[in-house]
């Protein structure tokens, strides 16, 4: 009797045990990536009364089993079910990773400033000095990182992954190296054809990210399918004309051929103008004028201080051009043809001829190149401004030009980059303006100037009997002897066909119904070792009892 109180005992603390696994894991039930555990049952020890016989030929008796009688249960192991993932949830958030496992359990690897554990849960966030962490415990996340000189994952050993450190917040800038001018020219178009020509502005960076403009201009030469492209200007990011002090001479060295001596343009009367071949004066208004000394004004016959501009008197002579004819050091001057009155301008040059097909309207050269010619901006710092070093020279693609009548408007522009779109296009320095991690683990920063660079890489680590973890809480998990060991450098869940989700966890794999099923035999387990006890003391009771 004092056996079955014993057996009994052992049952009442078994099933004790059960219940408090399975209360457990109902408390866990909405814990990210809580494994459930189970509780299995072993007999123990047996009291043998009587041991087997073997069958007696001489007597022909038969062999006898032994008499044993049980002495309770205990609870042998408790089993986690590591393998199970559990169900996943959406939350938005790119730093929560979920697993997907193919073909292995995978496991997160978090240091906890001691040691590397292991975890399931996916919910991570950068602290203060830029480390990517586990939320419900600021353990730092362990991975590989960005080899400096290849920029490539070095997958030596594992370390916590600092995605925001000093030097990612921010993106290399990168110089401009090639442009493109594409578009329509049209012949008719009268930007084309005035003395400032048909303009257009390329942007484009410098090594240090700062931003310039180069202006050209593009005119008629009158004949067609030809027209002369000039680099007018070059402007910071102040708007500062940083060619000013540049001579035309010295501008042929960024852009053009110089011509010294080249013709500007040829312009006619203007509208209401006339002129006197006989006495070589021009009339205006009913008023007669002659050209002055300096070219640029015409005084009134018989009153020389009454005077009109050359640009009322020419139609396309522009202000511009009138002052620089006036100034002498410009090498700008005008010619007036006696018979027709008409005017020449003619001074320095720093142009390229670009050409087109008269029968296709297609590119033909441009400055004797076909399809492109330079922007030789690094000589700015070779004897014409020694004040920027970080030009880089400028291939600039005219080949995507066309020429033909378009309504008199011309859509032809510049743009920085090849004409793949993606090269040569040159960036600003970049500041981090997010993060994102694809399903290798891979980590990427995102910059204001366009560009995404490589910060890391998450690692994953996997053993052989993953159920061998033991729990240390917080939903993390170390080695023992029958896990098998991590070797330091840990695998790409990638290389089984696994994966990373980000924006879901994966929750608690409980589940509620087989737990509260459990939660009932244990119960009732747990109520019929109460019976066996009761009884027992009733038999001794009444054991008790015989002596009265």
């Amino acid at each position: 009797m004092l056996r079955s109180m014993y057996s009994a005992v052992s049952g009442l603390k078994t099933h004790q045990t059960r219940m408090d696994v399975i209360g457990n894991n109902i408390a866990n039930v909405n814990t990210v990536a809580f494994k459930s555990s189970s509780v299995t049952f072993s007999d123990i020890l047996y009291q043998t009364t009587s041991n087997a016989s073997g069958a007696n030929a001489t007597t022909g008796t038969g062999g006898v089993n032994a008499k044993q009688i049980g002495l309770g249960t205990t609870a042998a192991a408790t089993k986690v079910s590591i393998t199970s993932a559990g169900a996943s949830e959406t939350t938005g958030n790119p730093f929560d990773i979920r697993l997907t496992d193919k073909n292995s359990t995978n496991f997160f690897i978090v240091n906890n400033g001691s040691e590397n554990v292991f975890t399931r849960s996916g919910s991570f966030y950068v602290d203060g000095s830029g480390n990517l962490c586990m939320s419900s415990t600021g353990y730092t996340v362990m991975g590989w990182q960005v080899d400096e000189t290849t920029g490539e994952i070095r997958k030596d050993t594992v370390s916590a992954l600092r995605i925001m450190q000093e030097k990612n917040l921010t993106s290399a800038p990168e110089a401009t190296t090639q442009a493109t001018i594409a578009g329509v020219l049209d012949e008719n178009d009268t930007d084309v054809k005035n003395d400032a020509g048909r303009v257009m502005n390329l942007n484009f960076y410098d090594n240090l990210g700062y931003q310039y403009t180069a202006k050209f201009a593009i005119k008629s030469t009158g004949t067609d399918g030809k027209y002369t492209v000039e680099l007018t200007s070059v402007l910071d990011s102040n708007n500062q004309n940083i060619t000013a002090k540049l001579t035309k001479q010295q501008m042929s060295q960024l852009f053009g051929n110089y011509q010294a001596d080249a013709t500007l343009g040829q312009y006619g009367l203007a509208k209401g103008c006339t002129y006197d071949a006989a006495t070589k004066q021009y009339e205006k208004d009913g008023k007669k004028y002659k050209v002055s000394a300096d070219s640029t004004v015409f005084q009134e016959v018989g009153k020389p201080t009454n005077t009109v501009s050359i640009t009322e008197i020419f139609s396309g002579i522009t202000t511009t051009m009138a002052n620089d004819i006036k100034d002498k050091t410009s090498k700008t001057n005008v010619e007036f043809d006696t018979a027709t009155g008409h005017a020449t301008v003619k001074g320095e040059k720093t142009s390229y001829d670009l050409v087109f097909d008269t029968s296709t309207g297609k590119f033909a050269s441009i400055g004797g190149d076909t399809p492109s010619t330079m922007l030789n901006m690094s000589v700015l710092s070779s004897g014409l401004l020694n004040n920027n070093g970080n030009f880089q020279n400028i291939t600039v693609d005219f080949s995507q030009c066309l020429n033909y009548e378009n309504g008199g408007k011309s859509t032809i522009g510049a743009d920085a980059g090849a004409t793949d779109g993606k090269t040569g296009k040159g960036r600003k320095l970049g500041a981090m303006t997010g993060i994102s991690i694809d399903t290798s683990g891979r980590i990427y920063g995102t910059y204001d100037n366009g560009n995404t660079e490589l910060l890391g890489q998450i690692a994953v680590a996997q053993f052989s009997n993953a159920s061998g973890l033991e729990k240390v809480g917080e939903s993390c998990y170390r080695t023992t002897l029958n896990s098998g060991e991590f070797d330091g450098i840990g695998v790409e869940i990638s290389a089984d066909g696994s994966s990373m989700t980000t924006g879901e966890l994966e929750m608690s794999n409980v589940d509620l119904s087989s737990e509260f099923t459990s939660m009932i035999t244990t119960q009732r387990g747990f109520q019929a070792n109460s019976r066996v006890i009761t009884t027992s003391d009733t038999l001794l009771e009444e054991l008790v009892n015989l002596k009265r």
